[in-house]
Formats: C-alpha cells, structure tokens, sequence
C-alpha cells in the first residue's frame, strides 16, 4: 500500500523554526513530485511548496511562505523536508505532504497520494 507519513509538527513561539518530515513507504519517492500543503482553522486548503522528480532541481513557494520555507528531498531516505523559519501566527495549520507525477503536476496541484497531516501550531 502506497503511505506518505508527516512528521515534524508541534507549537512553535513566532520567530522559531520547524522541520516536517515526508516519509514514503510502499513506493519510492524519487520518480514523483512532492508537495506541501496546509489548512488552517477555518480556511480551504492552499499550496505550500513543491518539488520536482529525482534530484529536485526544481522548487516553488507560494508567495506567503518564499523565502522563510524551504523544501528539499533526500531520496536515499526516502525523504521530503519543509524547512519552515521565520514562523508567524498565520502558519498555523495543519501541514500535508502528497504525490504528483510530475513538476506541472505538482504547480497544479493535481496530487495522487495524501498523507494524514502534522498540526504546526505557531503562537506565544
């Protein structure tokens, strides 16, 4: 069975920093692209980041997030990070991490396989 697994999560003051964790089991992660996600309290869901096949070469951020988030992939562990610095109040949302076949895919949002998710909860 295809599973992706967030990790990483937790109350963070603003200012701090957080790394999650994409973890893929049942399937390699290196032949797709990888995006980030979130949803807060009240909100529809919105793009976070994304990522592009194999080496990664290739990564967008959404405007409310570039240059404090960073996404990166190690694909030896089967991994896909977001780097989250600089966190405000506004991040607080639950984070997903999903699949994409691709890179156009991924800045589509037009996403296969979903993860449960890893609340990221910024406040003081």
């Amino acid at each position: 069975q295809l599973q992706l697994v967030e990790s990483g999560g937790g109350l963070v003051q603003p200012g701090g920093s957080l790394r999650l964790s994409c973890a893929a089991s049942g399937f390699s992660l290196d032949a797709y692209a990888i995006g980030w996600f979130r949803q807060a309290p009240g909100k529809e869901r919105e793009g976070v980041s994304c990522i592009s096949r194999f080496g990664g070469m290739r990564t967008n951020y959404a405007d409310s997030v570039r240059g404090r988030f960073t996404i990166s992939r190690d694909n030896a562990k089967n991994t896909v990070y977001l780097q989250m610095n600089s966190l405000k109040p506004e991040d607080t949302a639950v984070y997903y991490c999903a699949t994409a076949r691709g890179w156009s895919e991924c800045f589509n949002s037009r996403m296969d396989y979903w993860g449960k998710g890893t609340l990221v909860t910024v406040s003081s």
